[in-house]
């Protein structure tokens, strides 16, 4: 049984990216991996014709209907046998020790839940990702933990794995949130282990100012009880970026507004007009 499993979902992607990501996964220096590559119903006929090429023991090709990232994740580690799972893009890259490094750490520290490291930039961009260190709970105003890091299976199947509603993006922040509500330590790397790829147009580029508000909102519903528990420890700055993000508040207090309550502070948003037939 291997130790490893790295899951990487592919829609239309550019046939050399698949090739250096997956080549980046076989050059592990951990030998007890698998390689899972899930065709989330890419159209492109060069992404298709290089997928049938895929010819390695340590490799399961998967091909299903699209489900967007998150499902096609999903798909591969509910088939994965490895006890660690480590997800990987099909544009990115790892270097050769990353999975050994990852899972001596999570073996040898019994209340880990995710281990991730220090990154970089290739392709339109280069030089060293600024992501700010990992901090609870800091994490509840951005993520800092990029969707490559070492995490357990039992844990995708304690928390049910990444969220179909997440469908714009944010996958990983909130499956991230939900291992650490769970009680999941996070630890860092200090090492560049992990390089993402730049584009000029990417998933994360792309988000409209509608669909940001429509997640940020998402994560708080999924999270409320860990916002109300732990959202007055933010600073304020955070807490008027996470608010500005998701609502609309208004001061004044009458009959057309309703008070909620966010990061334990009361506010008051106007409330939807009924419906008269």
């Amino acid at each position: 049984m291997p130790k490893v499993s790295i899951i990487i979902p592919v829609y239309n992607v550019e046939p050399s990216y698949i090739n250096d990501a997956i080549n980046s996964a076989l050059n592990q220096t951990l030998d007890d991996i698998e390689i899972i590559v899930v065709n989330d119903g890419s159209t492109d006929i060069r992404t298709l014709e290089y997928l049938k090429t895929v010819n390695n023991p340590k490799i399961k090709l998967i091909n299903q209907e699209n489900k967007g990232l998150g499902g096609a994740r999903n798909t591969g580690i509910r088939i994965a046998c490895g006890e660690y799972i480590l997800p990987l893009d099909a544009d990115d890259i790892i270097d050769k020790t990353y999975a050994e490094k990852a899972y001596n750490v999570i073996e040898n520290i019994s209340d880990l839940g995710i281990v991730y490291c220090k990154a970089d930039f290739f392709g339109t961009e280069a030089g060293e990702w600024q992501l700010p260190n990992y901090k609870f709970p800091d994490i509840l105003s951005g993520n800092r933990i990029f969707c490559t890091a070492l995490f357990r299976k039992s844990d995708w199947e304690k928390v049910g794995g990444y969220k179909k509603e997440m469908r714009y993006g944010w996958e990983d922040y909130e499956f991230w949130l939900s291992l650490i509500e769970n009680g999941a330590k996070v630890y860092k790397i200090p090492e560049i282990l992990f390089h993402y790829r730049r584009h000029n147009v990417s998933m994360v580029k792309n988000i409209t100012k509608e669909q940001n508000k429509l997640l940020w909102k998402l994560i708080h519903e999924f999270h409320k009880d860990l916002y109300e528990k732990y959202g007055h420890l933010l600073n304020n700055q955070q807490k008027n970026s996470f608010l500005e993000n998701i609502f609309s508040l208004k001061n004044s207090d009458d009959k057309r507004h309703k008070i909620i309550t966010v990061l334990g502070i009361k506010f008051k948003i106007r409330r939807e007009p009924k419906n008269h037939a």
